[in-house]
């Protein structure tokens, strides 16, 4: 028998959350948190009234895990409202909506105002998740030129590398990546950071300029330059939760 996926929203204690059900070949349930939303593993062929216990058990277990702020943000991230401020690398934004009868959402800046122009026919769920993408798409560009000054700061002062191409991306996996065609790319979560977790990113990613691999080579540079560099980590591996748009 196939697997079948169903892609839903749950409003649990009034926070919406994406969900994926996926029906497969297995014998129990499975419950998950991803950095996407949760997911539910269901065997195949069960009946209605076992399917629904599973169902209410996955509601009370996405309550669980939505009481600890740490996980909710996790599962998530951040919720947004018309009228919200978002304070993040010496900017402040005010959140606008105006809310429309079209298929998809979209969003420009204009005074620092975040105008969002969103559907009326989404689920609240994937609307965030699109508000989310938005926004720090938005902050991105408009931080970029004070970002590139700080990374020309850097490089300048210690590596004095040519650099191809830097980039703010809606990236969840890391806070930055740096390619073999010298492309530095950095995660917009990394706004939200301190300013020394953010140089130490920027010093990171730019000494893969001279060592593309974590060697001991690669180590040294780092700390001849910032020699404290393992609180900054500990900073990103303790707050990078809040780290969120």
């Amino acid at each position: 028998m196939r697997k079948k996926l169903t892609r839903t929203s749950l409003l649990i204690n009034e926070i919406p959350v994406l969900v994926k059900i996926y029906d497969e070949p297995r014998d129990n349930a499975r419950a998950s948190m991803t950095k996407n939303g949760a997911i539910l593993r269901l065997p195949i062929g069960l009946k209605t009234d076992k399917r629904n216990e599973l169902l209410q058990w996955f509601e009370e277990w996405l309550g669980t895990q939505l009481s600890d702020e740490k996980r909710k943000k996790a599962l998530v991230g951040r919720t947004y409202k018309h009228g919200d401020t978002l304070a993040i690398f010496n900017q402040t934004y005010h959140i606008h909506f105006e809310f429309q009868n079209r298929q998809s959402h979209t969003a420009n800046l204009k005074n620092k105002t975040i105008e969002l122009k969103l559907s009326k026919n989404d689920s609240e769920a994937h609307r965030q998740k699109a508000i989310r993408q938005l926004i720090s798409r938005v902050v991105g560009q408009d931080c970029m030129v004070e970002f590139e000054k700080r990374v020309d700061y850097w490089n300048n002062k210690y590596f004095q590398e040519a650099i191809n191409t830097i980039r703010l991306k809606n990236n969840q996996s890391n806070w930055g990546s740096c390619s073999s065609k010298k492309n530095l790319n950095f995660s917009t979560r990394l706004l939200f950071a301190n300013q020394a977790s953010i140089d130490y990113v920027i010093v990171h990613e730019l000494a893969h300029l001279k060592e593309l691999n974590h060697s001991s080579k690669f180590w040294k540079i780092v700390a001849d330059i910032m020699p404290n560099y393992k609180e900054q980590e500990e900073w990103l591996k303790v707050n990078g939760h809040i780290c969120q748009f």
